[in-house]
């Protein structure tokens, strides 16, 4: 059986329904991954599938840049990524797109505001309560999906 999008991704997604749409658009979703476990890997998936969103980095501190990759790509229960995925340097390029790898303990330091993060997808499970939370937009995100 496969898993389903959470109500909020879902909500995000649905906002370039279909490609000609999000080409048209002026602007796409700028999204930060904090956490790249089971549901941060799934996230950049169904985020690759959509043209309107575009994730930017993901933070995730207990993680090699080279074995996000390695996760990312050969997934044991969703299987091989599609697409292409490599490492260069600290960053991972996804389909040819650069997603900046980030491996920070405190969401605070992870400056999305500067990587012009408008949403970051809190995938840890730690940063769950809105004070928690609060940290992700005191580091410049406009939004926190949780």
């Amino acid at each position: 059986k496969a898993l389903q999008p959470s109500p909020q991704l879902s909500t995000l997604f649905r906002r370039f329904p279909s490609a000609s749409e999000a080409i048209h658009s002026a602007m796409s979703i700028r999204v930060g991954i904090n956490g790249f476990g089971r549901i941060g890997r799934l996230v950049m998936r169904a985020a690759k599938e959509h043209a309107g969103i575009e994730v930017v980095a993901v933070n995730d501190p207990f993680v090699p840049v080279d074995y996000m990759r390695y996760m990312f790509h050969y997934d044991t229960v969703h299987g091989r990524y599609s697409g292409t995925s490599e490492v260069s340097g600290d960053k991972l390029l996804v389909d040819g797109k650069e997603v900046i790898a980030l491996s920070e303990m405190d969401p605070k330091a992870c400056k999305w505001g500067e990587l012009g993060v408008d949403v970051v997808l809190e995938s840890t499970g730690a940063f769950t309560t809105t004070d928690k939370a609060q940290l992700h937009l005191d580091a410049g995100a406009k939004k926190v999906v949780i």
